[in-house]
């Protein structure tokens, strides 16, 4: 720090919530800049499992301000839920240290409806939503009809926006999907008992993130979702809603590009992903059957199993690259001992046969490309209790030093464990 950017380089659930808890520590600010409750951040204190959807990782530990910035799509009924789950265990949660943009939109009961009764049509061509009615969140914010925090506030706003997006999407609720429409006094009540209790967190979280930086303050950005699941770089239409990567953090946390000091991707030593969409290095076979197993590859938000394969170099230089990243973070190192040889995805072999080492961006169809595997020799040894690179088995440290000459970034920690303290260090994250 003091200005460091954390984000996922695959297509999420790479374990960025609890390397973000690890680095919270260090830090004054933790900030998510968007995405919404379908990110699943989970972190393992002790006994303990924790799961965050909207509040940032770094809210289990004190003296840390965390910030759900203007580019994050909030359900109210969620971010509460969150709230008062933490109160129950123990976890204080106020104004304090948990901060709500006044510009960030809301996710309305209209947009879960209508997010669910779409996906129903799609039929073959579905994009695997979780239904939550985040991305009609977004097509609204773009489409200027959206209301953000802050006109939830405002009784007289939120009674004159809300009626006239109800008038729109009470139409498509029962005259395209054949379902009930949704009254809005009812809705009125329902989100003014809400904003009140929203009230206490909310505030320009721009400005303070800006003030914090004049400052010298140290600030964790945190990043939702995967690089490969961002809205303009990722696999369309298979993605998310937002910029998933370090790009986003300009536009969502309202944070100028010259304060940024520091970009970290995050990626497995494996690869996974959950929903439809491309996937070339998946094995939908036993063997990504038993790396689900080993690593417990199930959604922390949604609970669906999530499909899994050998890392892909190709995807997460790829990554890397957009995001500016000047370094990794490996996860789940562990999950891969046992394995008598492990595979790593060099570059794709397209139709004709050409082969490259650069993601294949301008092809409409990724379905049809091919990777092509080095083969390492895999190792037998448990690794949760290492703690220092040297002693990692040799073939674990053969692995790692071809993820990093593949990706051409250097690898600054590696993961054995879901343990705060189940991490190896080898090299610095700020410089």
């Amino acid at each position: 720090m003091p200005s460091l950017s954390v984000f996922g380089a695959q297509w999420g659930d790479e374990g960025k919530g609890k390397l973000i808890d690890l680095m919270a520590k260090d830090a004054d600010l933790v900030v998510r800049y968007q995405g919404g409750a379908n990110a699943g951040h989970t972190v393992v204190v002790g006994s303990e499992k924790y799961v965050l959807h909207l509040i940032p990782s770094g809210i289990l530990n004190r003296g840390t301000v965390n910030v759900i910035a203007n580019g994050v799509a909030v359900d109210p009924l969620k971010f509460l839920e969150e709230v008062d789950g933490l109160h129950k265990r123990g976890i204080a949660v106020d104004g304090g240290n948990l901060k709500l943009s006044a510009h960030a939109h809301v996710i309305f009961e209209h947009h879960r409806v209508i997010d669910q009764l779409s996906e129903r049509w799609r039929g073959e061509g579905r994009i695997g939503t979780t239904g939550r009615g985040i991305g009609p969140c977004y097509a609204d914010k773009a489409a200027r009809t959206g209301l953000r925090i802050g006109d939830l506030l405002d009784p007289a706003v939120c009674r004159q926006r809300l009626r006239a997006a109800l008038a729109e999407k009470n139409a498509l609720i029962e005259r395209v999907h054949a379902s009930t429409p949704l009254d809005l006094e009812s809705q009125l009540d329902r989100y003014s008992m809400l904003a009140e209790r929203l009230r206490p967190f909310v505030c320009d979280t721009g400005a303070l993130v800006r003030r914090a930086a004049r400052d010298n303050k140290r600030i964790l950005f945190e990043g939702a979702q995967g690089a490969m699941l961002d809205i303009d770089g990722g696999t369309e239409p298979f993605v998310t809603s937002s910029n998933t990567g370090a790009n986003g953090i300009f536009s969502g946390a309202m944070f100028p590009a010259k304060y940024l000091n520091r970009v970290i991707g995050i990626a497995k030593a494996y690869c996974t992903r959950v929903g439809e969409g491309p996937f070339p290095s998946e094995q939908d076979n036993p063997t990504g059957e038993r790396i689900r197993k080993q690593g417990n590859e199930y959604g922390s938000t949604t609970g669906r199993p999530r499909r899994c394969g050998w890392f892909d170099a190709v995807a997460v230089r790829y990554a890397m690259e957009v995001s500016g990243g000047d370094g990794l973070i490996v996860t789940n190192l562990d999950v891969l001992s046992g394995f008598d040889s492990i595979q790593l995805a060099l570059r794709y072999r397209l139709p004709g046969g050409e082969e490259r080492r650069e993601w294949p961006a301008d092809l409409p169809n990724l379905d049809s490309i091919e990777p092509v595997y080095e083969s390492f020799p895999g190792w037998s040894e448990d690794i949760t209790a290492v703690r220092r690179y040297a002693d990692l088995p040799q073939r674990a440290r053969d692995y790692v030093e071809a993820l990093e000459r593949e990706i051409g970034i250097p690898v600054l920690m590696l993961s054995v464990g879901p343990e705060r303290d189940q991490v190896i260090p080898r090299g610095a994250l700020m410089p």
